[in-house]
């Protein structure tokens, strides 16, 4: 009995993994009826991830942005909140590390550097932290407040890169000092634009469980998440705590967008549409069932699937979107875990049933 329930519990990795490979049988299934060959489709997206070390590298480098927007949408979820301004905190963290990384040249790299860096994840520490004032003093929706700010921080960005830090006759910043110390193992990925984000990624999903489930600050969030008003009873600051996880969630944001302008383009563009970063973190942050280990594993593949989709272009002569179909069928099993229970039921009975004869 105690098996049967770890294996149906909500934060069960049995779930997450079932709900993948139906996610792949069903994308198999549409291309089989689009009339293209599955089989060649994924060998083709795995060669493109895993064929050179510079895909391999390019892929992980894909995935370092999804890893901190997905540990900023979870952080939130934890502690009761809905982050959907993400985007926004990724765009303003870019500004801060464009900002001061410029304006700030000549200073050396290993002061310019962490500068950078620390004050791209304040920034978006703050940006989310808006929000979170919002719902705390006023009691406004912070969904409706983080979509806004997504907004007006994608036009707040791109007119301080048009009025301070424009490239004369190009449509983006001048170049970026601090990028010069961002990236890493350059030769050994054949130039891939790996970077240094990765491993604070990894250190932030690391400060995340941590802080949530080893602190006493980190106790009282998550009561906040669970409970508002069994946590105000027990006496706890439950408006303090809220702006406290909002501050928290951007700034994991925040420092995607460091890494995004410091490590990969080492210049910032003036932006059309926002870049997308923040949606994907909350496909992540599901997939990842909103554990920080969960979102590193969530974002691991869904790098590899979208930077592997350009190969089954190329390989396959397969639509790239139809990967989407992939990720969007998996994050369905993912949030009707009833489905997937109804799938594994009869499999666990039936190799119950043979240990008792």
């Amino acid at each position: 009995m105690h098996r049967l329930k770890k294996i149906f519990a909500t934060d069960s990795y049995i779930v997450p993994i079932v709900a993948i490979i139906m996610g792949f049988l069903v994308g198999a299934v549409v291309m089989l009826i689009g009339g293209y060959d599955p089989i060649a489709a994924y060998s083709a997206l795995f060669k493109r991830v895993f064929g050179s070390p510079y895909d391999f590298g390019e892929a992980v480098r894909e995935m370092t942005p999804l890893m901190f927007t997905g540990l900023a949408v979870a952080f939130a979820f934890r502690s009761g909140m809905f982050n959907i301004g993400a985007d926004g905190q990724v765009l303003i963290g870019m500004t801060a590390a464009s900002v001061v990384g410029i304006k700030l040249a000549g200073t050396p790299s290993f002061l310019l550097v962490p500068l950078a860096v620390i004050a791209a994840g304040l920034c978006g520490g703050i940006w989310a932290g808006i929000a979170g004032y919002l719902k705390a003093k006023r009691g406004i929706n912070e969904v409706i407040t983080t979509i806004m700010l997504n907004w007006i921080a994608l036009y707040l960005s791109n007119y301080i890169v048009k009025h301070f830090l424009l490239l004369k006759g190009q449509n983006r910043s001048v170049d970026n000092p601090a990028s010069l110390s961002m990236t890493f193992l350059n030769s050994l990925f054949d130039n891939a634009r790996v970077h240094w984000g990765t491993a604070l990624a990894l250190c932030a999903a690391l400060f995340f469980y941590v802080f949530l489930w080893k602190t006493k600050q980190g106790y009282e969030m998550r009561a906040v998440g669970l409970n508002p008003h069994a946590a105000e009873y027990a006496g706890m600051n439950v408006g303090r705590n809220v702006v406290k996880a909002m501050f928290i969630s951007g700034a994991f944001a925040g420092l995607a967008g460091a890494g995004e302008v410091l490590g990969v383009f080492h210049y910032q563009s003036i932006f059309a549409a926002s870049p997308g970063y923040g949606f994907d973190g909350i496909a992540v942050a599901l997939l990842g069932l909103t554990h920080p280990l969960g979102v590193i594993l969530a974002a691991i593949l869904y790098g590899m699937l979208t930077y592997g989709s350009a190969g089954m272009s190329f390989g396959a002569d397969v639509p790239p979107e139809l990967i989407r179909i992939v990720i969007g069928s998996i994050i369905f099993f993912i949030a009707a875990q009833g489905i997937v229970r109804w799938v594994l039921k009869p499999f666990y009975f039936k190799r119950k049933k043979e240990k008792v004869l």
